[in-house]
């Protein structure tokens, strides 16, 4: 007689690979955070008493950056990393505070802003992460009993 079973209790799942959140807020962070600074470039390039070409490798520079660091994200040091574009945008808007206190003022603004976003997403998502690997390994446990 045939075997009644379809054949699907013998495939093995493939594994899962577990993604990290706060990887994922980082990189969504960086993302956004990328075209804001590219757009600050713009209106800096506008004002008075700023190089144009210097202006423009800085703003270029700093937003390559922030696309390319999710691909790093998540290996050893690159949080590290992200904290020093953070404080780069910040130490940037004070320069231009300097010469443009007005647009400065906006300008440091919106760094606090990301900086603080920044801290968000790290907080959250290693609380995440944690959740989540407690989560799974009660799950396992709890297979392993049954």
């Amino acid at each position: 007689m045939a075997n009644q079973n379809s054949g699907s209790d013998n495939l093995a799942k493939p594994k899962v690979r577990q993604k990290s959140t706060q990887r994922a807020l980082a990189s969504m962070l960086f993302a956004f955070e990328a075209f804001v600074v590219f757009f600050g470039l713009l209106g800096t390039f506008m004002l008075k008493g700023f190089d144009g070409p210097t202006v423009w490798a800085i703003g270029l520079s700093l937003s390559f950056l922030m696309i390319a660091t999710p691909a790093i994200l998540g290996k050893p040091g690159s949080y590290a990393w992200g904290w020093l574009l953070q404080l780069i945008v910040l130490m940037l808007s004070i320069v231009v505070a300097v010469i443009n206190p007005t647009i400065g003022a906006v300008y440091i603004i919106v760094a606090v802003i990301f900086i603080g976003l920044w801290i968000w997403a790290m907080v959250a998502g290693a609380g995440i992460d944690a959740a989540r690997k407690v989560y799974l390994e009660t799950q396992e446990l709890l297979k392993e009993e049954n």
